[in-house]
């Protein structure tokens, strides 16, 4: 099912090479059959490659507070993981590494230790071949699609930009690891040096990582640009990740995707920044109001509008490609798009969940504009109307504290390294949980108050671009770009089966009321008592109170 029933915008002929054929069904179907089975990761998206870091991260530090394993093993064990849902061509390295380690400590490592990182170097080393194989048949079912038909590809007169964030940010870590591991013998206590050698040993190793992605990344777009590509005609359509999603080009409804991509359009003024500041300016700040514009508007359901595109590149499991699509508006040129990240394929499960997420989500939003109209009709203008933290918010709260009573119990002894990070955590969460714990909105006739730390925040009308509620978040966007959120739990079934509607989504609702339509908003001004105290000396007294408990703990 799909919400997708326009005919897709056509490519003008001279933007589609001589002999470029169409990626039709049976082509597509033979590629799709090509991806690995279904329990094996895929290419995770950035988010989630996020999240693994994090909890590799937390899992480091979880052997490292439980077990007396040695440090090259604390590092290995959750870098490996990392390795293998997201730069599976590292695991050719890191596995012969992590088996050399277990071997060398073999002697004093529990066996459940042992079988663990045996089963994890197995699991890993089997999904990454066969992430190989299915590799190697979907670029043969690729080429074997566009009948040997080979075009130079466009725009190639701009810098490559592949892999530069990941060689920045691997090479600035790989200068912290190395700090880390040549002071690791200048802390007297063992627990300090141990723990410094494993953060300088993962840290070392994550930096390898990122240094490998980036650098195989500008590699295969180098590769790209320098011969003539393989070409074929497919649809192209966006996810709610602004993510290209590509299609066979009779799968006009949008059925059947194949695989999503990471891409950025190339700008007709690159390298053209010394030809005037003054017009780069105004790019930017067209560019700005564009991605706030497109950050405001709500959510799409389905693929959105699909577009005939030519694809330059034999498409596969971590390929590079570059995309000349035609114009989401009438009348304008085609758009060439560069991948900033590896293509994705898409296996059947995929498909399945992806389709049943867009059929919710159609669901979700007939439900939601059905709620926003009953809120709407529902509200009467006042002098001045006020929103404050509920329950929901001492949840969280309560939840926090919970996380930071478990920090204490676990970190009970700790070093000097240990020590000042429980501290700078806990005073961060200090200057936090006030605005968590009692904020307050105030609307009046001039826009919105928002209670802080030192003084109310005023925003006019005209600058608060939208308000909703995103998953946890109760967000508003202001057009400076300082925006406002706060976050509580919420539990989408439950509301659903008790018919429960949580206060942000309320809140949200009529917010973005009043921001559309002026004749809802407060008719007078609010006074100071109204717009809410600072918060400053609720922060200092939490402050306080946590180095305090600290202190008793550890001197005790």
């Amino acid at each position: 099912m799909t919400t997708n029933v326009q005919e897709p915008a056509l490519l003008p002929a001279s933007a589609i090479p001589d002999g470029c054929v169409d990626l039709d069904g049976e082509h597509a179907r033979v590629w799709a059959g090509a991806v690995v089975p279904w329990w094996v990761p895929v290419r995770p998206r950035r988010w989630s490659l996020e999240l693994t870091v994090w909890c590799a991260v937390l899992a480091a530090f979880g052997l490292l507070a439980t077990t007396d394993l040695p440090p090259e093993l604390i590092a290995l064990l959750p870098l490996q993981v990392v390795c293998w849902l997201w730069r599976p061509e590292a695991v050719r390295f890191s596995a012969p590494v992590l088996i050399v380690s277990a071997a060398v400590h073999a002697a004093g490592l529990p066996w459940p230790v042992l079988v663990c990182a045996a089963l994890l170097v197995l699991a890993s080393a089997t999904a990454t071949e066969l992430r190989a194989r299915a590799r190697a048949r979907q670029r043969r079912a690729a080429l074997a699609a566009t009948g040997g038909v080979t075009a130079v590809v466009p725009d190639t007169d701009g810098p490559v930009r592949r892999g530069g964030l990941f060689l920045k940010f691997g090479a600035g870590l790989a200068v912290a690891g190395v700090v880390l591991l040549a002071t690791s013998g200048l802390w007297h206590a063992a627990d300090t040096r141990q723990l410094t050698l494993a953060e300088g040993l993962f840290v070392l190793g994550l930096a390898l990582t990122m240094l490998l992605s980036g650098t195989l990344g500008r590699r295969r777009a180098i590769a790209l640009r320098t011969a003539p590509a393989p070409v074929l005609r497919v649809l192209v359509g966006k996810d709610d990740h602004e993510d290209a999603v590509i299609y066979a080009t009779d799968d006009t409804e949008a059925l059947r995707p194949l695989f999503t991509v990471a891409m950025r359009a190339v700008r007709e003024d690159e390298g053209e920044d010394e030809k005037g500041d003054e017009k780069g300016d105004e790019d930017d700040e067209v560019a700005r109001e564009e991605l706030e514009a497109l950050l405001d508007a709500a959510a799409a359901v389905g693929p959105g509008p699909l577009r005939e595109a030519v694809l330059y590149g034999a498409p596969y499991d971590g390929a590079e490609i570059l995309l000349v699509s035609a114009a989401e508006e009438p009348d304008e040129p085609p758009v060439a798009e560069w991948s900033t990240g590896p293509v994705r394929p898409l296996p059947e499960g995929a498909v399945r969940r992806r389709l049943a997420r867009e059929e919710r989500a159609v669901v979700r939003k007939a439900l939601d504009e059905e709620f926003a109209a009953t809120v709407r009709a529902g509200m009467a203008v006042v002098p001045v109307r006020r929103w404050r933290a509920g329950p929901v918010d001492w949840l969280g709260t309560f939840l926090v504290l919970l996380w930071g009573a478990v920090v204490l119990s676990v970190v009970a002894d700790p070093g000097l390294w240990d020590a000042t990070v429980v501290l700078l955590g806990g005073l961060a969460g200090a200057s936090l949980l006030p605005r968590k714990l009692r904020w307050r909105i105030t609307a009046d006739r001039t826009g919105i108050w928002l209670n802080g730390l030192r003084r109310p925040r005023h925003v006019p009308w005209a600058d608060l671009r939208s308000a909703r509620r995103q998953a946890f978040e109760l967000q508003l966007r202001v057009r400076d770009g300082d925006h406002w959120d706060v976050s509580a739990p919420r539990w989408p079934w439950l509301q659903r089966k008790r018919q429960l509607t949580h206060p942000y989504d309320e809140l949200a609702a009529e917010l973005a009321a009043m921001i559309a339509d002026p004749a809802l908003r407060p008719t007078g001004e609010s006074g100071e008592r109204e717009r809410g105290r600072p918060l400053w000396p609720f922060a200092v007294v939490l402050g306080l109170g946590w180095t305090a408990l600290l202190v008793a703990r550890w001197l005790s």
